[in-house]
Parts: C-alpha cells; sequence; structure tokens
C-alpha cells in the first residue's frame, strides 16, 4: 500500500457490532473481566491499553514502518519515558540546535540521574565520530532541527551510533512519515509530537514512539508508560487517528506554501536569512531532498536589525496568529528566543514560521505589508 492509502486505512477498521466506517471511541476507564482477573475481550484498564489508542498506535506504526509504536499524553511523555530508561553513567548526544523540551530536560533532570548529555552540531559526523569512539549509548537527531531547520544524516548517524552499539532515535515531528521515514534510514526509534502534524488542527495533545523492533527496549518502555501513566486519553487518539486520515494531503499543501513563502521572503532586502531545506540556497539542500519526499511546512526567517527589528515584523503580521505549536491549518508565527525561557539560544532576529494551509497569496501579502510596516 501506498503511504496515502495507508493513512485513510491504517487503525480505521470499521465498527463490527455496527458497520459504521469511523471507528467509534470507547471513553470507558473499566472492562468487564472474570473473576480470576481473566480479560474477556483483551483490556482491563485504560491506562493498560484501549480500543482507540491500539488503533492510533497501528496507524503510526503503520506509516512508519514500525514494529510497534507506543502513544502518549504529550511528546515530552514520550522523550521522558524513553530517556528514562538510561542508566547512570549512560551517554547521551543531542543536537547543539533542537526542541527547547529536549534541550530543559537534558539541562536539569538527566544529569540528576547520572547521564551524561553531550550537545553537538550533529551535521559535524567527525567530530559525532569522535565523541562516539569515547562511548555512547543514544544519539537522538532531529532533523529538521527545531528552530534553524538543520538537516543531519539519518543514515550516517545510524551507522554511527550502531558501529559502537548505540542507538538512533530521531525525532520526525518537523517532516512526518509523509515526508520522512527515519527507521527506513536505519533509525532505531522516532518521536513524535502528535500534537503537531498528526493532529493537525492545534486541538489534541499527545506524543507516539514508533520502534523498529519489538524488542526488550520496547517492552521496557511501554512498562514504563503502564506504570507511570502517562497516557493519551481516548478522545486525543481518536481526534488524532481523524487527523491521520488527511494527514498526506495537509502535508501536500503545508509544502507547496512553505516553499513560495520562503522564496518570497529570500528575495527581501529586510531578511537576513531564511531556512528552509527545501531552497537550494540551504546548505544541506541536497542531503534533504535524499532522505525527504519535500521542504516540509516549518521555516525560520531572520530579520535585519536584530530582537526588535523581528519582533516589529511579528507584531505587524495580521494573518499570521503569535502562538507557540506548529502544524496546524492555520499559520502561526513566534519569536522562540523570547519563550525559550531565561537562557534562549536562538538568535533574536529569528522568527519561526508554521506555514499553514491559507491561500499563498494571502501568506505572501501578509509578510510583505508586515516587512513594510516594521
Amino acid at each position: 500500500m501506498r503511504l496515502e492509502t495507508l493513512a485513510i486505512h491504517a487503525g480505521g477498521q470499521y465498527d463490527p457490532e455496527t458497520g459504521a466506517v469511523t471507528p467509534p471511541i470507547h471513553l470507558t476507564t473499566t472492562f468487564r473481566h472474570g473473576p480470576a482477573g481473566e480479560r474477556i475481550a483483551g483490556y482491563e484498564y485504560q491506562r493498560e491499553g484501549n480500543p482507540t489508542n491500539d488503533r492510533l498506535r497501528a496507524a503510526v506504526a503503520a506509516l512508519e514502518g514500525a514494529a510497534q509504536a507506543l502513544t502518549f499524553a504529550s511528546g515530552m511523555a514520550a522523550i521522558s519515558a524513553l530517556l528514562d530508561t538510561l542508566r547512570p553513567g549512560a551517554r547521551l548526544i543531542i543536537p547543539d540546535d533542537c526542541y527547547a523540551g529536549l534541550r530543559l530536560l537534558a539541562a536539569e533532570f538527566l544529569p540528576e540521574r547520572g547521564v551524561q548529555v553531550l550537545r553537538m552540531d550533529l551535521t559535524d559526523l567527525a567530530a559525532v565520530g569522535a565523541a562516539c569512539a569515547n562511548g555512547v549509548d543514544v544519539i537522538w537527531a532531529e532533523t529538521p532541527s527545531n528552530p534553524m531547520l538543520k538537516i543531519c544524516d539519518i543514515a550516517a548517524l545510524a551507522e554511527l551510533a550502531h558501529a559502537q552499539g548505540a542507538l538512533l532515535v530521531a525525532d520526525n515531528t518537523f517532516a512526518s512519515p509523509v515526508l520522512q521515514q527515519p527507521l527506513a534510514l536505519g533509525a532505531d526509534i522516532v518521536m513524535h509530537s502528535t500534537t503537531k502534524y498528526f493532529g493537525g488542527h492545534s486541538d489534541v495533545l499527545g506524543g507516539a514512539l514508533a520502534f523498529a523492533r519489538e524488542d526488550a527496549l520496547y517492552r521496557a518502555v511501554a512498562h514504563r508508560l503502564h506504570i507511570t501513566g502517562a497516557v493519551m486519553a481516548p478522545f486525543n487518539a481518536w481526534l488524532t487517528l481523524r487527523g491521520c486520515r488527511s494527514l498526506p494531503a495537509r502535508m501536500a499543501l503545508h509544502c507547496s506554501n512553505a516553499r513560495a513563502l520562503a522564496q518570497f521572503l529570500s528575495a527581501q532586502p529586510q531578511v537576513q536569512a531564511v531556512h528552509y531545506p527545501g531552497l537550494a540556497s540551504h546548505p544541506a539542500h541536497a542531503l534533504a531532498m535524499r532522505q525527504m519526499r519535500d521542504g516540509g511546512g516549518m521555516l525560520s526567517v531572520q530579520i535585519n536589525g536584530g530582537r526588535q527589528a523581528a519582533l516589529a515584523v511579528a507584531g505587524a503580521l495580521q494573518i499570521f496568529t503569535n502562538a507557540t505549536s506548529l502544524g496546524g491549518c492555520e499559520s502561526l508565527v513566534e519569536h522562540r528566543a523570547s519563550v525559550e525561557g531565561p537562557a534562549p539560544v536562538t538568535p533574536q532576529n529569528l522568527l519561526r514560521v508554521s506555514v499553514g494551509l491559507e491561500h499563498i497569496d494571502d501568506l505572501i501579502g501578509d509578510f510583505a505589508q508586515a516587512l513594510a510596516r516594521a
């Protein structure tokens, strides 16, 4: 099956009881069992599993080409459950440009448990190789990265990791499985904030992990999810599963809109730089087009004039909403440094842009008037 077909049918079996083509939501927390705890229909308690979540897990696994998938209450819950399996003394490599939640988790919480974290530029394979030679347990890749849209070589990083007996985890949130399938390139686990493109409508929180193998690590993370309780609610699973159906169609328009907007912004004198892997000017454009099917719906733009100029542009936009998050139907803009906490690492003149599904002429016109007014 092609991915577009999988997105519509994976995890979406018709309801055998009524024939409904839309799967029902099982909102119950409790399932009937026998007097000795026998699971009559395979379920016992919502935290341990429920039919709606199982359908979404099947869909995520199918779209990523995974052996198994797990779903969580949020993307950070998924990240935490996986990294909590690291033992004291473990070494973790994360990107120098990455989601702020991962960066703060690695800086504030993992060291308390004796996990050593190295932040480095994953596009520098020689440096990564040297770090791996000193011992490593997990390389965490994020490509495209947040918010600089860096591209790292998934296959090369997998080779470096596996040579040391380490795992490669890939955050595929920006690309979605429609554009990129890291497991096929050698990654061991894929992470998603399903809040973003999977949900697609800015109305449902969630996270997922897709595993290349149904192995001891998968079982350990599944057990941790069960015991610690960061489960996705059935209604959230149902909404996210509904989002899967339109994911390929939405991604096509996200990509075409983002490419056109990036081309427009690149030609504006008020713009210092545009970071978008779909542009030929991107330093890793060739690599991006080898491991991605398109450039994605995210870009970032640096405005001449520093922080105040960037804030002025963001404040003058009328169609783009100043808001955190990404991947919804509506276009968003965010001055990323302002929301990164007391120690931001993003350039002060950078705006992160989630390009939505509005007409591209309106989106370009909005930026044109904002740049002119600012």
